[in-house]
């Protein structure tokens, strides 16, 4: 099936519950679980729908997915539909030695833990509550002892940008797949003023570019495809192969123990485009960073959203991109965060807001 035609990745919010109070959180957890969220049989019929459209990597967020009683239900149903299905839980107390090894035991792909700062100072000050530094640590543990193979996210702000020699040196030491740094879109609790510039961005990918050169692990940049282009001028000015975009994982997923490189095509993933997002209550949204939505799963089909609708097919159309980013020769590998856009400029289409290229006039 053409990849325009099914999204390479699922991302299913389980829940909004969370006990973290995260500076820069998308979903704008809450405490509680709300009341509206998707049942278990509704649960099911979206995790067949992902199976029927062709895709076979399912994601399983929040909030923190712990939350979700049925959480290790809905694990085992997934895998059982064949599906690779991945979890990104918050670092607390839930993700016990226990349920890490019944996670194990059905068949989950990897877990995904975050780190937004490599002492307890940053990154308790970035996630809102005292000691989770040290927990995400205990929970790291936790997780290489059931041999799951698990990535690190992190966000980068302003308030943690000073901290990246250290957090690099932290990834070298943790035995990660895949190191996943995410730059912040204005969206949820994430404000403008968070952000550092497009010049700090583009600093940040030549650092993250040589550290990949030699690291044990994989790195990918989320609501940043603009990395792809350095990754594209810096291989090329070195004579290195460019057409995997190695380094560049398309895919911030893998489903099994040993997925060496993840990266499947010089296009990548960008919002809409190879990649779909359902929230706690069924909303179809073309990524958890653009909240527009295009229908919701209790009364809508999923592929149908995604292959007909009329926000998808923009998304997924580079000749709509406006501005430089409607210029740029690398279009079709970057295209710019579509989120960054409409968070900045009300324009989903609009050029990509922190980005220093200028493509040639034509």
């Amino acid at each position: 099936m053409p990849e325009r035609d099914s999204p390479v990745l699922v991302f299913w919010e389980l829940t909004k519950a969370c006990p973290l109070a995260c500076r820069h959180c998308r979903a704008v957890a809450q405490p509680q679980r709300h009341p509206q969220e998707l049942t278990t049989q509704e649960g099911r019929d979206l995790i067949d729908q992902v199976k029927a459209m062709g895709t076979t990597l399912l994601i399983l967020t929040g909030g923190d997915a712990m939350a979700r009683p049925d959480l290790l239900e809905l694990i085992a149903y997934g895998v059982g539909r064949g599906l690779r299905v991945s979890l990104a839980p918050s670092a607390t107390s839930r993700l016990s030695e226990d349920f890490l090894e019944r996670a194990r035991a059905l068949g989950t792909g990897r877990l995904s833990l975050s780190l937004d700062g490599s002492t307890p100072q940053v990154h308790d000050g970035f996630r809102g509550v005292a000691g989770s530094f040290q927990q995400t640590l205990k929970a790291i543990e936790r997780v290489k002892e059931a041999g799951l193979p698990f990535q690190v996210s992190t966000t980068l702000t302003r308030h943690n940008l000073h901290d990246l020699a250290a957090l690099e040196d932290l990834m070298l030491r943790l035995d990660i797949v895949l190191w996943s740094v995410f730059f912040l879109v204005p969206t949820g609790r994430g404000r403008r003023e968070d952000a550092f510039t497009a010049k700090g961005f583009e600093t940040v990918f030549h650092r993250l570019y040589d550290l990949g050169r030699d690291a044990p692990f994989d790195i990918k940049t989320t609501a940043a495809p603009h990395y792809r282009r350095v990754v594209l001028e810096r291989d090329r000015a070195g004579g290195r192969p460019t057409a995997a975009l190695k380094g560049v994982p398309s895919v911030p997923w893998g489903g099994g123990n040993s997925d060496g490189p993840i990266g499947r095509s010089a296009q990548g993933v960008n919002d809409g485009k190879g990649v779909v997002f359902v929230s706690h209550r069924g909303d179809i949204y073309p990524s958890g960073f653009l909240p527009l939505k295009a229908g919701n799963v209790r009364y809508h089909s999923l592929v149908d959203v995604y292959r007909r609708s009329t926000l998808f097919l923009d998304l997924r159309d580079t000749g709509m991109l406006k501005g430089k980013c409607g210029r740029c020769e690398y279009r079709e590998v970057c295209g710019g965060s579509r989120a960054r856009a409409y968070a900045v400029t009300g324009d989903y289409l609009a050029p990509e807001p922190y980005c220093v290229y200028r493509p040639p006039k034509r």
